[in-house]
């Protein structure tokens, strides 16, 4: 019994060497370094080197001088889809783009290539969408055509906010906008920006 308490604590000590401060971990990821992951993740749990934020999910706690610190949004993201092929957003990014949006949102899109729906990890919810083609990274090409995608969204004048829009898409680079507009646009959104850009 007593060593397999032992054998137990230091197959413990050794887990503990392959947890990064501030990483998140799925169930699967810790099995790799674990011959009794269940119990070794309730004795992380209890003496705080991990803290659980949804089924399989788990943050390793990264202590600063304000406390521990809440995992990243990407970390959270990659390890929930185990992809690193998706880009999160918020209509709040739209305010960066001179078009006359003010408003602020509470609102996480994650754009991938596997998940669809509503999800809470930890205490952030991430609305997740699934698209046949996501950017690599997020540019204000981007973000305008995102915009037109969900400008029924928006609390902003419709017409006005339009009109900006047209007008800022001329000062842009108009050809990585259409390939954009014709990659993830919707349907009206490639419309618009066809439109938009021949006069």
């Amino acid at each position: 019994m007593q060593i397999s308490y032992i054998c137990l604590m230091s197959k413990l000590e050794s887990l503990k060497k392959h947890i990064q401060p501030g990483q998140v971990y799925r169930r699967s990821d810790l099995a790799e370094w674990s011959n009794a992951v269940d119990r070794h993740l309730s004795m992380l749990l209890a003496d705080g080197t991990l803290k659980k934020l949804s089924g399989g999910l788990y943050y390793a706690l990264k202590p600063t001088v304000f406390g521990n610190a809440p995992a990243e949004d990407h970390e959270l993201v990659q390890a929930f889809l185990k992809d690193n092929r998706f880009v999160i957003t918020s209509p709040n990014d739209y305010n960066k783009l001179g078009v006359g949006t003010t408003q602020l949102y509470n609102t996480r899109l994650v754009y991938n290539y596997k998940r669809h729906g509503e999800f809470k990890l930890g205490n952030r919810t991430f609305r997740f969408v699934r698209k046949p083609y996501v950017p690599e990274k997020i540019t204000k090409e981007f973000l305008l055509v995102d915009l037109v995608n969900n400008r029924n969204e928006l609390a902003e004048d419709q017409p006005n906010l339009m009109d900006n829009v047209k007008r800022e898409a001329k000062q842009m680079d108009t050809v990585q906008l259409k390939r954009l507009a014709n990659q993830f646009g919707k349907v009206g959104t490639r419309k618009f920006f066809t439109e938009a850009l021949a006069n």
